[in-house]
């Protein structure tokens, strides 16, 4: 029992035998001791501690002894968190026919642009490095993109990817939150047995291959290398969906304008970059009108494109050759390695370009339900694009010189302006696809600990995924700028874009494959064949695109490796702070010293106290207690924590739990909150939520403790102290005490009347007088909580810095002191979230060194 509780306080999961009853001596004046103790307690002391779900309404200072029945060892947030009404339901379940067209044309819009634009680019880009010597190398190139698009977007994404979504959230924060649901994995020490009692944090997954499951589960546990390989893996794949929110933008719109070197001769590459700047100022500037606003608009415009992409290949077909049709044969892909050897390998850096975009379908995957995406990708979008591409190879076929600008030389004269207008808008919109991407990633990355707080704003009431970040959006706008200013050819940014892309598609790939071995536990053979198959081919790819990263390319990797920098900083800096805070925290045996007055005066009010600690007293209580002449009559010590589920039940939000005896009003509460969560209440919603879950958690408390009474018949205060005491040969001590409510449940029905989150019936009359005593009791209580509501309730921050000790390496120092340092000061401050008049807060800083 020692061990587990030693691993419960180091953040694990720690697994609870709900079977096992203890028997533990008790101090009169210590029986409402919480059950959050310090690591270095003795095993005595922890024992003592236990019994801090039984409280007694007997408040002198008798420092008698009694021996209570602890009962299952369970937490008392765990009892709290039992409540299970059932999984998040679908947002886009019950739509009408109309709203299912109008999301079927927002999905077009929002998730399909960057893929549905990449016609305009791939050939040109192909060619360029494996110029065409005849048809057959316009053939074997077509059979490369076709057999690109079907194995990429199509098998290892919208058939395979997408299933592995976090209750429809993508991207590769969603694959490591559905890791950590599944594992104790996460490296922030801050996760308690109660999350998991979080209905939405579970899945549906088959039970097959439980075994070899388990055994992955353990090792990826008792690994700290192997926590620390996953997260870095999920941060490089992160910050290359930030660097794809970059050259996205830039590819896209530089290879629409470029249209305008076909259109008008006279057109120089310089004001084709002047235009480009100039469209993507207008992208970036209509991001805050949301994806919903947007996403309507644009979505018929998306419509309209992939209906040219259509109408103009099976045109070309016509009228030029439809012998390419050969190219469904991969035979093709052989000889056309065959005649064109290095050449044709360097082209596969080209060739990818017609899968961009199949990262952000799963990314945004947060803004739709899975089957829209699935069924609008296989009988809209991949139609088109592959009829778009057999009309560019048909027309190549006759015209092999006008490889440079193959889309827009293959539309007809009289089509050129409209189509040209319409690509540009196309463009634009595959921008935007991706920079929503890089939102959702930021939100869970922030959320799981890895980003510094920015200013999040919600753009739909409908649809709370839809989201817009201002800092990120303009310093995209800022880099992107730069990109196309420095690079000169689409060439060039054709070689980042695959670098970007590539990258990302590597670790979802790795990704997946612990989601397959860990939680769908399907057979060894399909996890080892995705695997082998998909790694495979992106690393062939990844290959070639390396080649060319002293073109210039090598910016969009420095970019990446800054960002990852600046996450793997964040995260090692935050966990420093939490596991500091953990040592440092108040022992209870100084709290029982200050007395209920905490050695100063209590004042009337509500004092709550944001702390990060999930445990234990923050020791930044202390510097509030030794700096004010007052504290508050009723502390609560309030923990803001994101678990890693998409979405919490506003009836689950928050878990309660006494701290110290009932005299001291002293509460912890943690408010829980999923990464997909919106934040929106103000602090006076706030207040109300938390007051009221706390009446709820009285009110149950008081039910538990008058049910132990009936089930016993003597009072807490007078027969207890004289139990007779047996010790067990293996050290258990047992006696006659009270027995927790859970051994009085009726097991034949669910756990449920424990959550603070429902309406507790009231308790009946009671027939004797201790019953009545304790409903006395429940009723003082609850009118000390509104009298200090009434009196006011007033926010007390405390802002805990670290610096590095001044033994610590150079690296430490620089990466702490400086680093870490700018980005704390420069993040949002989680008070932020809630509007809180500046004459209601109270701030105390802390410097740890770590």
């Amino acid at each position: 029992m020692a061990e587990e509780e030693e691993s419960e306080i180091n953040g694990g999961l720690a697994s609870m035998d709900s079977t096992e009853s203890r028997w533990v001596f008790q101090d009169e004046d210590d029986s409402e001791i919480e059950d959050d103790y310090d690591e270095d307690d003795d095993a005595s002391q922890r024992t003592a501690n236990t019994a801090a779900a039984l409280d007694s309404e007997d408040e002198d200072d008798n420092a008698e002894q009694r021996l209570i029945r602890t009962g299952p060892r369970i937490d008392s947030f765990d009892v709290e968190a039992l409540e299970v009404p059932g999984a998040v339901r679908n947002e886009y379940e019950d739509f009408s026919m109309g709203r299912r067209i109008s999301l079927a044309f927002q999905t077009l819009g929002v998730v399909f642009g960057d893929v549905g634009t990449s016609p305009l680019y791939t050939f040109s880009v192909m060619f360029k490095k494996a110029p065409i010597n005849g048809d057959e190398d316009v053939i074997g190139a077509l059979s490369l993109v076709l057999y690109t698009l079907i194995l990429i977007p199509l098998v290892k994404y919208v058939l395979v990817v997408l299933w592995a979504n976090d209750d429809g959230e993508g991207g590769t924060f969603a694959l490591y939150s559905l890791i950590c649901r599944h594992a104790k994995v996460s490296l922030l020490p801050n996760q308690l047995p109660s999350d998991a009692r979080i209905s939405s944090f579970r899945l549906k997954v088959p039970s097959a291959e439980l075994e070899r499951s388990l055994k992955i589960k353990e090792r990826l546990e008792n690994s700290q290398a192997l926590k620390k390989l996953l997260l870095m893996l999920v941060l490089a794949g992160t910050s290359m969906v930030i660097a794809d929110g970059v050259i996205t933008p830039a590819m896209s719109v530089t290879s629409a304008v470029s249209g305008l070197k076909v259109g008008v001769e006279a057109i120089e590459q310089d004001e084709v970059r002047m235009i480009s700047v100039a469209f993507l100022v207008i992208l970036f500037s209509v991001q805050k009108f949301g994806t919903s606003k947007v996403g309507l608009f644009v979505g018929p415009a998306l419509f309209i494109w992939f209906c040219s992409l259509a109408g103009f290949g099976i045109y070309n077909l016509v009228k030029y050759d439809t012998s390419v049709l050969k190219a469904f044969n991969p035979v093709h892909i052989y000889f056309f390695f065959k005649r064109n050897t290095t050449k044709a390998w360097y082209c596969l850096g080209g060739c990818l370009l017609c899968a961009t975009g199949s990262e952000a379908m799963f990314a945004d995957l947060c803004y739709f339900s899975v089957r829209s995406v699935q069924l609008t990708f296989v009988f809209l979008v991949l139609p088109c694009l592959l009829l778009g591409y057999l009309g560019q190879a048909a027309y190549l076929m006759e015209n092999p010189t006008l490889a440079e600008q193959a889309f827009f030389s293959s539309i007809p004269i009289g089509a050129f302006w409209p189509v040209f207008l319409i690509a540009n808008v196309a463009a634009l919109i595959a921008s935007r696809a991706m920079t929503t991407a890089t939102f959702s990633c930021i939100k869970q990355s922030t959320a799981l600990g890895c980003f510094p707080r920015l200013k999040i704003i919600h753009t739909s009431r409908k649809f709370m995924g839809q989201i817009y970040i201002p800092v990120i959006n303009w310093f995209l706008l800022a880099v992107c700028v730069v990109f196309v200013c420095c690079i000169t050819s689409v060439d060039e940014i054709g070689n980042a874009y695959g670098i970007a892309e590539l990258g990302v598609m590597m670790m979802t790939t790795i990704l997946v494959t612990i989601v397959m071995l860990l939680i769908w536990q399907i057979n060894i053979v399909i996890v080892l064949s995705f695997l082998v198959f998909f790694l495979g081919l992106e690393l062939t790819f990844f290959s070639s695109v390396l080649w060319s990263v002293p073109d210039g390319s090598w910016i969009i990797l420095v970019f990446a490796v800054i960002m990852f920098l600046i996450m793997y900083i964040w995260n090692y800096g935050s966990k420093l702070k939490y596991e500091t805070e953990v040592k440092q925290k108040l022992s209870m045996d100084l709290m029982r010293e200050l007395g209920s007055d905490l050695g100063t005066m209590r004042a009337p009010g509500i004092g709550l106290l944001y702390n990060e600690l999930v445990k234990g007293i923050p020791a930044i209580f202390g510097h509030f207690l030794t700096t004010l002449p007052a504290i508050h009559s009723m502390i609560i010590f309030v923990c803001i924590k994101y678990v890693p589920v998409p979405v919490v039940p506003q009836s689950e939000r928050f878990l309660f739990r006494r701290v110290c005896p009932k005299s001291y009003h002293i509460f912890r509460c943690i408010a829980r909150y999923g990464y997909k969560d919106v934040r929106k209440e103000n602090h006076q919603t706030f207040e109300q939520l938390l007051i009221e879950s706390l009446e709820k958690f009285i009110r149950r408390e008081a039910q538990e403790r008058s049910l132990e009474s009936d089930g016993d018949g003597d009072t807490d205060s007078e027969d207890l102290s004289g139990s007779r005491v047996l010790i067990a040969p293996n050290g258990s001590v047992y006696s006659l005490g009270v027995p927790l409510l859970s051994e009085f449940r009726d097991t034949s029905k669910p756990i449920l009347e424990a959550s603070t989150s429902e309406e507790v019936r009231p308790v009946l009359p009671p027939a004797d007088p201790a019953m009545s005593d304790t409903e006395h009791s429940l009723e003082r209580e609850l009118s000390f909580i509104r009298k200090a509501k009434e009196s006011g309730v007033v926010y007390l921050l405390g802002h805990g810095d670290i610096r590095a000790r001044k033994d610590s390496w150079f690296i430490k120092k620089l990466v702490i002191n400086y680093f870490y340092a700018f980005l704390r000061k420069n993040c949002r401050r989680g008070i932020a979230n809630l509007s809180v008049p500046h004459s209601n807060l109270m701030q105390v800083g802390m410097t740890y060194m770590v």
